[in-house]
């Protein structure tokens, strides 16, 4: 493994490209705003004009959730691809997103179907988001519990899967039994969206991010143990059990709360940990989990930037240009390499 410090210029250029694609993101938007109002906005210089508020009230805690929704499922996809030793594991593999999907399936259809039984009707985003955090957060804690019976890591990723083919099965059944309307409001949350969160929102999932961010940190000798296997973690002393529980936790806090608030963003976090590990061409995760969250905050300002469709008032799916625009950068940089660094 290299040293830290031979980082330091991957490093620097990656927070110029971050700092460049935040200013971008913010200039750029349906209504057309100069380079310095956005400025003199950002800086307060200019309170009056109704660029203030739409840089304030909107693109601004639009491109911070994009910093934080990229960071946080970049990061919780290089957690999951280390603790499975699965290259094709991602945040969603235990079922947690599934979980966020079923608390808004059962939220938007579900208290239609079964009015007799839910006398509670009130949908808006703040509903919303607290289902789906009970939904992902009641997954969690059932992976929890299993996974303090097994043993096995290997058998842990098949049951989260189980679990989410579990609760894609009870959405399948309320989308068929549901209304229109009802299913067309399920649709539009599952693709995605980052421009509908208030400074509060915005505040919860950044706290839910820094705890997922420390738990990782205090992690990084485990996850470093666990790439080279289970058996040579317990010899160097590692608890494993414990070591899972504070992975498990601090992906249920990055995942399960951004999609509670932002709604299912594929590809992100299953890509970028390997578009960082061409660019830095290491493992070590002193390294890997600052530049995969810079590297998923990139992305995710660069997809948002295209999906806001500058200049016009139609807004594309988020989730569908992650996608879109991601995938070839991926298969570009595996072709060049020509091998996976995992």
């Amino acid at each position: 493994m290299s040293k830290p410090s031979t980082y330091s210029f991957h490093f620097i250029t990656l927070l110029a490209v971050l700092l460049l694609c935040f200013v971008i993101n913010i200039c750029l938007g349906s209504v057309n705003i100069s380079f310095i109002k956005t400025i003199q906005a950002l800086f307060g210089t200019v309170t009056e004009d109704s660029s203030y508020y739409i840089i304030w009230e909107y693109r601004l805690p639009k491109a911070i959730t994009a910093i934080l929704v990229g960071g946080g499922l970049s990061l919780s996809g290089l957690l999951m691809q280390t603790l499975f030793r699965n290259p094709l594991a991602g945040p969603y593999v235990l079922g947690i997103s599934s979980g966020a999907s079923l608390g808004a399936a059962l939220l938007i259809m579900g208290t239609s179907l079964f009015s007799f039984v839910f006398t509670f009707s009130t949908f808006n985003d703040i509903s919303l988001a607290i289902a789906s955090s009970l939904g992902s957060f009641l997954v969690l804690s059932l992976v929890l519990v299993v996974a303090a019976k097994v043993k096995d890591t290997m058998a842990l990723l098949i049951i989260g899967l189980m679990f989410g083919s579990i609760t894609a099965a009870i959405v399948s059944v309320l989308s068929y039994f549901s209304k229109a309307e009802k299913l067309q409001q399920y649709i539009f949350w599952s693709f995605g969206s980052l421009g509908n969160l208030s400074w509060m929102q915005l505040l919860i999932i950044a706290l839910c991010t820094l705890t997922g961010i420390f738990l990782s940190i205090i992690s990084i000798k485990p996850l470093n143990a666990f790439l080279l296997g289970e058996n040579y973690a317990k010899s160097l002393g590692i608890g494993l059990k414990t070591s899972r529980y504070i992975i498990i936790v601090a992906t249920g806090l990055l995942a399960g709360s951004i999609t509670a608030f932002a709604g299912p963003i594929a590809f992100v976090g299953l890509a970028v940990p390997h578009i960082s590990k061409q660019m830095f061409n290491t493992t070590d995760h002193k390294i890997q989990i600052p530049a995969v969250l810079c590297c998923g905050a990139i992305l995710m300002l660069l997809c948002d930037t295209i999906a806001q469709l500058p200049g016009s008032v139609s807004v594309l799916p988020i989730n569908a240009i992650t996608s879109i625009f991601g995938a070839p950068v991926v298969i570009w940089l595996l072709v060049r390499k020509r091998k996976m660094i995992f």
